[in-house]
């Protein structure tokens, strides 16, 4: 099987009933691609193996030839293992048992409507909810099954005769497209001060709002699943206005571009990158700015950024906004910082009413909010850093069925929660983190919608192991029987779910925090799967926390308890420490580390992480979650060095441990010496894929996972790939869910599938 690929293809849309799997056989026939294409309830699935040159060929042709009829709405696409098919076949359909359900995500607008709404002899010009059965929303205005207009938020507007006509008509378009509306009959948008006062409507609204926006006014707009910001990107007063009135330091804006030509000016765009911008998915990408690029978008928006958070139009009122605006414009979630996003207009008025000068709105109402995705390329294909708008709630199809649906509840940060059903596992939209009120509120209402939605009653509720997660103390008020996993047991399970992994395996679970099995925080783990339980292979060596959560935002924290680990009381004479902390500090932190107040041990990669950013002098403080060690990558990216740090391992209790004590030394006396912060970064990177690189080999396990939030650093993900692939391992990695704790809900359901199963499949 050397150079064969297998392609697990999803199409949802007009795929069935049009000659799409003879189409789908003849093409794969003449490619000499095998393996198989079957109609089910939940969509039109292909599974496509050859090499990989010509799996791309039939993936383009597939998307560029398909049949007249046939409309793809949304397409997922997942690289697995070769399974050795000798053919290409057609299945038969999958009609057995009760029918699946099937949610479409909301889905940009197609160019058919796009066209119609910008003709003028057209009776839907300028409607900023011109919608058809291909494009528009779904999930977030869905109220119940089956979905028909009545159980959407679209009940409350009486389709006019025209509408209707095309809504019963299988010949056209809009047939039983259920958010279907025009002017006479739809809703519409409004322009509202900060007072709720109306001051325009209509078409008028949408300019005007540009307008403000341009004037340097910050606008909340009302759009598809909830309200977003509006600033000019190029309006440095206007960014920084925005920016302290959200109370958001530094943290990065997302930006929307009037098209994919004012993209190309302000960042490097690849042509995988501009099929994902262009998809009907259309989530934020991750691009690569220009050295010294175009003054169209201020550094404000994402300050020592490489990166910039980029969207196209992506719903009609977008793109009516931006055509009139004609330049780019931040468009960040319509929220206070760590709360979920306002869906409500009035309630906007209130939660945005200090921030927003203006308020354009509209009286469709949005059922569930539904926040953005993010995507980055890495290792040549789309990583999903945040999976909502376009993507949820669309099902994993699992090698596998459960006789009764399962709840996962997930971890604390970037939660969502997921449901097996059958064979279908089911992910939430993104909830976010679980620190405040409201978020914890969000969280109850979404278990209760995916319970509902899905008719499904759990037999078991899946939860973290931290105890005082809130999603552990929602779990312990649910009446089913409870089960906890490991944290980062989820993640390596996560990542197996997704690339059909049943094992055994190696794995490296690296992130900031996790519960250990020992009550300590990890996040530096090898785990190891021997096909019937979970196991923690090894991890880094140790260190103290002083302050604990404190030392997430303060990296500087990170790095003093590395070296009082390594020097003990000396530490606090140290010159990183007396150069970062004020006396009565030092004495305090070294106090705190000594009788271990508030002090817990920690394995962590990430904190690794901030402590070298920190001894780099690259950040001593994070604005936000990930900020140093995103500091730590960049710079790395500016050095080819080939070096490396040294490194020690040790057995210990049954475990090996990977000591970082020359990493911390070879980092501090780099510095003093004058090496550069981007070759000591680089060398920081590669030293900890020879930590992995080790531990695979004495794992005696050729399969080896990568999973946790360290690895959406693409540099690190794509070391570790290449250095895995030269020694003969195999890696895997994510896809289509986060690696980050966004599939952590996904993870639990699949380690309870691993560790629970009686028979292989």
């Amino acid at each position: 099987m050397n150079g064969v690929v297998r392609a697990k293809i999803a199409l949802r849309g007009v795929v069935q009933g049009v000659g799409f799997r003879p189409f789908v056989y003849r093409l794969a026939r003449e490619l000499g691609v095998h393996g198989w294409v079957n109609n089910t309830s939940a969509g039109l699935f292909i599974e496509a193996e050859a090499s990989r040159t010509l799996v791309e060929s039939f993936l383009h042709r597939l998307r560029s030839e398909r049949p007249t009829l046939s409309r793809i709405v949304s397409e997922e696409v997942a690289w697995v293992d070769p399974a050795g098919y000798g053919a290409f076949d057609i299945r038969h359909s999958d009609a057995e048992g009760r029918p699946a359900v099937l949610i479409l995500p909301d889905i940009a607008v197609c160019g058919d409507c796009l066209r119609e709404m910008n003709d003028p002899a057209d009776r839907r010009y300028r409607y900023p909810f011109i919608n058809c059965t291909n494009c528009g929303p779904r999930y977030s205005i869905i109220r119940s099954l089956p979905y028909d207009r009545p159980n959407t938020t679209m009940d409350r507007f009486p389709m006019c005769p025209e509408c209707e006509r095309e809504y019963r008509d299988p010949a056209d378009r809009r047939f039983h497209a259920q958010p279907t509306a025009c002017p006479v009959c739809g809703p519409h948008v409004e322009l509202w001060e900060a007072d709720g006062t109306v001051t325009a409507a209509h078409y008028d609204a949408v300019q005007r709002a540009a307008g403000a926006v341009c004037g340097g006014r910050i606008v909340a707009m009302k759009g598809l699943g909830g309200f977003q910001l509006l600033a000019d990107a190029a309006n440095d007063t206007a960014v920084r206005t925005l920016r302290e009135r959200k109370r958001r330091d530094e943290k990065p804006f997302a930006v929307m571009f009037p098209s994919m030509e004012s993209v190309r000016q302000v960042c490097i765009v690849s042509e995988d990158e501009e099929r994902l911008l262009r998809s009907p998915e259309s989530p934020i990408l991750l691009i690569r700015k220009k050295e010294g690029g175009a003054t169209a978008v201020s550094e404000n928006v994402a300050p020592g950024n490489p990166f910039l958070g980029v969207m196209l139009p992506y719903t009609p009122l977008h793109h009516l906004l931006m055509s009139a605006a004609g330049r780019p414009v931040v468009a960040t979630s319509g929220n206070v910082s760590d709360e979920p996003m306002c869906t409500d207009e009035r309630q906007a008025l209130t939660t945005l009413g200090g921030i927003a000068d203006l308020f354009l709105v509209h009286d469709r109402p949005i059922h569930r909010y539904v926040d953005d995705s993010v995507v980055r390329i890495a290792a040549g294909r789309p990583a999903l850093l945040r999976r909502a708008r376009g993507y949820a709630p669309l099902p994993l199809i699992m090698p596998y069925s459960t006789d009764e649906p399962v709840l996962a509840l997930g971890g604390h940060l970037k939660s969502t929660v997921a449901l097996q059903d059958r064979n279908m596992l089911f992910v939430s939209q993104h909830i976010g983190d679980l620190e405040t009120l409201p978020a914890l509120e969000c969280l109850k209402e979404t278990v209760e919608d995916v319970v509902t939605l899905y008719d499904a009653r759990p037999s078991v509720v899946l939860h973290d192991r931290h105890p005082n997660y809130a999603s552990t103390s929602f779990a312990r008020n649910l009446p089913q029987p409870k089960e906890e996993v490991q944290h980062h047991f989820a993640h390596i399970a996560s990542a197996m779910a997704e690339n059909e992994l049943e094992g055994p395996v190696f794995g490296a679970a690296w992130d900031g925090t996790g519960y250990g099995l020992d009550g300590a925080i990890w996040g530096g783990e090898f785990i190891r799967f021997d096909g019937r339980e979970f196991t923690r292979f090894g991890s880094l060596r140790e260190f103290p926390l002083p302050g604990g959560d404190a030392a997430v935002k303060e990296s500087a924290r990170s790095a003093a308890g590395l070296l009082y680990e390594l020097l003990g009381p000396a530490a606090e004479e140290h010159p990183f420490v007396t150069g970062h902390f004020g006396p009565s500090e030092r004495r305090l932190l070294l106090q705190m580390m000594v009788k271990r107040i508030n002090t817990p041990r920690t394995t962590s990669m990430g904190r690794l992480f901030d402590a070298v950013g920190a001894l780099l002098g690259l950040r001593t403080r994070a604005a936000f979650e990930g900020q140093t060690a995103m500091a730590v990558e960049w710079a790395a990216m500016g050095s080819n060095t080939a070096d490396a740090f040294a490194f020690g391992v040790d057995d210990r209790d049954g475990r090996i441990q990977y000591d970082w004590a020359d990493i911390v030394r070879g980092v501090w006396n780099g510095r003093v010496s004058g090496r550069s912060a981007a070759d000591a970064a680089r060398m920081f990177h590669t030293t900890v894929v020879d930590m992995l690189v080790d531990a695979a080999r004495r794992s005696g396990e050729r399969k080896v996972v990568l999973s946790g939030g360290c690895f959406q650093n693409v540099l690190l993900l794509e070391t570790a790939i290449r250095r895995l692939r030269e020694e003969g391992f195999v890696p895997y990695w994510h896809q289509r869910l986060p690696a980050n704790d966004g599939g952590i809900a996904a993870g639990q359901l699949y380690y309870r599938y691993l560790t629970t199963r009686t028979t292989a499949r």
